[in-house]
């Protein structure tokens, strides 16, 4: 995702109940090493949900969905695609590639912020998750 975007999502994050790690990658080659547990990210744990957007460099967020769901390791991770674009054809494919939900990013903070903690609240403290592999 972009810096600004990170930025703002983490401090909407910051007043949050619950205790979290927050980990971020900037590009769709390496989030795919992060959740491979890949050369710097080895040792890193798995997440309990993924926010995704679909405008990455390197990889598109498009294809990182499409990888995720195709390891046998990742597919009970739920993906939150978290994007700017409204394009019918990119919400299709994001469902078709078993997104858990899509939403876009609004341009006003103030709500920007209230989407993130309502995506905090329903996937961190209202939904149970599977345990982490690693938990296991």
């Amino acid at each position: 995702d972009n810096q600004d975007d990170i930025e703002l999502t983490l401090e909407a994050l910051q007043d949050s109940k619950v205790r979290m790690e927050i980990d971020t990658v900037s590009d769709g080659m390496s989030a795919m090493a992060y959740l491979r547990r890949e050369g710097k990210y080895a040792g890193k744990p798995r997440p309990d949900l993924i926010l995704l957007d679909l405008n990455l460099p390197l990889m598109d967020g498009r294809e990182v969905l499409k990888e995720i769901r195709e390891d046998e390791a990742l597919t009970e991770i739920p993906v939150v695609v978290l994007t700017t674009s409204d394009d019918e054809g990119d919400i299709l494919k994001a469902y078709k590639l078993h997104a858990n939900c899509y939403i876009t990013k609004p341009v006003d903070f103030a709500r920007f912020t209230e989407i993130i903690r309502q995506v905090e609240g329903f996937w961190l403290q209202l939904v149970k998750l599977p345990r982490r592999q690693d938990d296991r």
